[in-house]
Parts: structure tokens; sequence; C-alpha cells
């Protein structure tokens, strides 16, 4: 009797997994042994930097390299967060977050963790507990800033009145690099003629730079906080018959170092240019392959390396190795 009770256990119990697989159940595990991700991004067509970034994570999380990746996009945190949580149904191993704005993900982070999804932020941080995800490869986008700041202030001017062409509004690059220059500002008395968010597009740099100009109000600095909207900005003044750059009526300073900006301050169109490593993947992927082996990953936070460049110091070489 035992003997047949304990046969018809196993019978019922395959029963239900053959039930599961039949109705598209799937652990993580079944999925062609292969590590699933879901990666979350802003709009590659954003900017240089972005294309950039994008181009390095599809290169790294390949079927050849031990991946499916599934990617979404979007510069609106709302619908960030809806892809985040189809991800996290779906049952991907692993979410990777370069979020839109740093507010709202502590809800869609602790339903990750309850499904055993792991996560990492990439190339931007959020305002979340750090329990909430595995690691964060990130650019310090305060220091960033700062180095563009402290740059802008040894240029030593007479007096500064800045047009500030901010990204979009609320992620961690426009909190950092925004804060920095506010915070000068305040303490220096340098006087913002205009400060708008130009949502990192050229277009829309360009017709800021060009209100200011209509309206007739002096200026001599331009802060765009990526290039793209640096080089807008340029095209207004161009239009204008303004001079920039070296030894120029208007300095002009942008974020990023794709090269073709970089190339803007050798031939001294530009005046300085900070940079913003895109490379996260290879960092990533690294992190991904500790976790798999069951390793702890001692850095939680790991910043990438980056510096600001002159117009007056920059080399062809430093176009050829830090241009993205």
């Amino acid at each position: 009797m035992k003997k047949l009770k304990r046969l018809l256990s196993i019978v019922l119990t395959s029963a239900m997994v053959f039930s599961v697989a039949a109705c598209g159940g799937q652990t993580k595990a079944e999925d062609d042994g292969l590590i699933h991700v879901g990666i979350i991004n802003n709009d590659p067509n954003e900017s240089g930097y972005r294309a950039a970034n994008d181009k390095s994570l599809k290169e790294m999380f390949t079927e050849a390299n031990g991946y499916k990746a599934d990617f979404a996009y979007s510069l609106k945190n709302d619908e960030q967060i809806a892809a985040a949580q189809k991800f996290i149904t779906d049952g991907v191993d692993y979410l990777l977050l370069s979020a839109a704005d740093t507010a709202g993900w502590d809800t869609v982070l602790k339903d990750a963790q309850k499904a055993g999804t792991k996560v990492i932020l990439f190339d931007r941080t959020i305002d979340a507990d750090p329990s909430l995800y595995e690691a964060s490869i990130v650019s310090d986008m305060d220091k960033e800033g700062q180095q563009a700041v402290d740059w802008l202030k040894s240029q030593n001017l007479s007096e500064y009145n800045i047009i500030h062409i901010q990204g979009v509004m609320g992620s961690a690059a426009q909190r950092g690099r925004s804060g920095a220059l506010d915070a000068e500002a305040q303490t220096s008395g340098w006087n913002i003629v205009a400060q708008q968010t130009g949502e990192w597009s050229a277009d829309n740099a360009q017709q800021i730079v060009q209100s200011v100009i209509d309206a007739k109000t002096p200026f001599n600095v331009i802060y765009a906080e990526n290039d793209d909207m640096a080089k807008g900005a340029v095209a207004a003044l161009d239009k204008a018959g303004i001079t920039h750059g070296v030894d120029g009526e208007v300095l002009i300073v942008g974020f990023d170092c794709n090269k073709w900006a970089l190339t803007e301050l050798l031939n001294k169109n530009w005046n300085y240019d900070g940079q913003c490593n895109p490379f996260q993947a290879s960092y990533i992927d690294d992190i991904i392959k500790k976790l798999e082996a069951g390793e702890t990953i001692s850095e939680k936070t790991i910043i990438m390396d980056e510096k600001g460049f002159d117009a007056t110091t920059i080399t062809q070489e430093d176009v050829d190795k830090y241009g993205i």
C-alpha cells in the first residue's frame, strides 16, 4: 500500500511539472543556459554619449557571451518603471538600469528583490537604499560639474554672464552639472542670464540661445550640459556672427567628450569639455560573473575615471584616446 501511494505521488508531481511547462512556465535555469538581462536605458538618439553607451552594451550582452538581452528605452521615468515591471514579470535574472530620474524607484526595486531579480545600476545613480541593488557603475556627476565650474572660475573673467542650458530635469547628470554651477554662481555672484532645459537637444539649445540674443541680453559664457546642446548653442552664435572659443567673445563649456566635440576644442572653437565615460558594459559583465559564481561584491559603487579638457592644452592624442 505504501509503495502504491509513493508511486501515485510521483505520478502526480510529474503531471504538475508538465502542466506548468505546458502553460508557458519557465524557470530562469531553463532559459537555454543563458543569463537573461533586461536593460533599461535612455534613448540612444539622445546624444553621442548615449549612442556609444548603447552600442557598448549591445556588443557585450550577446548570446555568444552567454546572455539573452532585452532592451527598453525612454527618457521618461514612468515609462522606464513600467518597462522594469515587465522585465521583472518576465523573469529576467538581472535588471540593468540607467534611470531617467533619480526618484521613484523604491517600489519597483523592492518588487525585483522579491522576484529574485538582481539590479545593477549603470551610468546614473538613483535615490534608493543601496540594499535594493547589487552594484552601481556610474559617473560622478557632481564631480563632473565641479571640475567644469572650477575650470570656469580659473578663467578669472571680469564678469560672468552665463547662459545655462540644462539637461533633462531630475536626471543625475543634470543635477550634478547644474548643482555645481548654481552653488558657485551664488557664492561668487555670477549672473545666470538664462537657465532652461534643452533636454539634451541641439535644436532646443539653439532656440534658447537665440532667444537670449534676440532679447539683446549680454552674455559671455555658455554652460551646456552635453555636447549636443553646446553644438546647438554655437549654431545660434554663428548665425548671429558672435565669436566663441579661445580668444572669442563667448566661452563654450560642454560635456561628454564626443570625438567631434573634442575636435572643436582642438580647433579652439570651444573652450572646455568634461568627460563622461559611457563604457560600463565590461564592468557590469564582471560583476554578473562574480555574482553567478557566488562571490561577494566588495565594491558596491564603482566610479568611472573621468577628466576635463581645455582647448589650450588638448592634443590630437587626447582626441583619439578619449573621444567617443
